[in-house]
């Protein structure tokens, strides 16, 4: 039988460039969450520092990047907890002249109850404001890692929106894909608003929903809550095929959630739907960029 797994999705209020309040938060509701015996810990994305790309103390407070790794890969060995870490935006020097330096990219990792870092994926479909500070994954696959629980793949935010990223993952293996996510109402333009001031929820909601069911997934969505009024979205959440949302977080506010999801769902999807099976074929009609070969389903 397919395992168990205690999960933990966290929704927080990412304080603008607040880097060790915000980790400190953080860190207490991962050892609380440890206290309830979750296996695995999920934060949302920009979550140290907020998305204030423009402001002059937001790259500075990126070069730190690898010393708050460390302090979650300390906290994941004494807690023996699994972490995902939101994601962390890492400044680095491309060595080519001071034009290349401070190249930023927005990096999930998946850091496992000994301290390891088991996988780490560097954000690929960039959300239009992004553009302009962040480098992308670009053509590099979707790595897919072995965890305590299974294969797992890592997703970030916009991502949802391709539903290609969910089959690569799935097509190397992946019964679980993690989505740590900065997704507000305001993303929505003036014309999405005006026909229905909560389309992104309705959006998110969906898109969950679907990936779900048609790639007998499970997802672990963690997204930024904040005050009202602010366009926070919320909604963090674990989906799964025949259910849909396990435990749903609500439109703002900080919290967390854990609950058991039996892998075994995931299993039974499987066997109705058949999605892994069809992608295996050799005969596949669809061109994805995968293919067959690049992992067993």
């Amino acid at each position: 039988m397919a395992p168990v797994v205690k999960i933990a999705v966290i929704q927080l209020y990412p304080k603008p460039l607040q880097l060790e309040s915000n980790f400190l938060k953080a860190s207490n509701f991962i050892r609380a969450a440890a206290l309830q015996g979750a296996q695995l810990a999920v934060l949302p994305e920009y979550h140290l520092t907020n998305w204030m790309p423009k402001d002059p103390g937001f790259i500075p407070l990126c070069r730190q990047w690898e010393s708050y790794l460390k302090r979650y890969q300390a906290l994941a060995k004494e807690l023996g907890i699994c972490i995902v870490p939101g994601t962390i935006v890492e400044s680095h020097d491309g060595g080519g002249g001071a034009e290349e330096k401070d190249r930023l990219l927005n990096v999930a990792y998946f850091i496992d109850g000994e301290g390891e870092v088991r996988g780490k994926y560097v954000k690929k479909n960039l959300w239009g404001p992004e553009r302009a500070h962040l480098t992308g994954s670009g053509r590099e696959d979707h790595p897919v890692f072995d965890t305590p629980f299974g294969k797992v793949g890592m997703l970030i935010c916009w991502d949802l929106a391709f539903p290609e990223a969910f089959r690569e993952l799935i097509a190397q293996g992946a019964k679980m894909i993690i989505v740590p996510t900065f997704w507000t109402l305001s993303d929505c333009n003036e014309a999405g608003l005006k026909l229905n001031p909560s389309a992104e929820a309705l959006f998110l909601d969906s898109m969950l929903t679907a990936r779900a069911f048609e790639n007998t997934c499970a997802i672990v969505f963690a997204n930024a809550g904040g005050p009202p009024g602010r366009g926070y979205a919320g909604l963090s959440q674990v989906t799964v095929p025949f259910v849909g949302a396990l435990t749903r977080l609500g439109s703002c506010a900080e919290g967390m959630s854990v609950v058991e999801v039996d892998m075994q769902i995931l299993e039974d999807a499987e066997e109705n739907y058949q999605v892994r099976s069809d992608l295996a074929r050799d005969d596949w009609h669809y061109d994805y960029r995968h293919s067959a070969t690049k992992g067993k389903l």
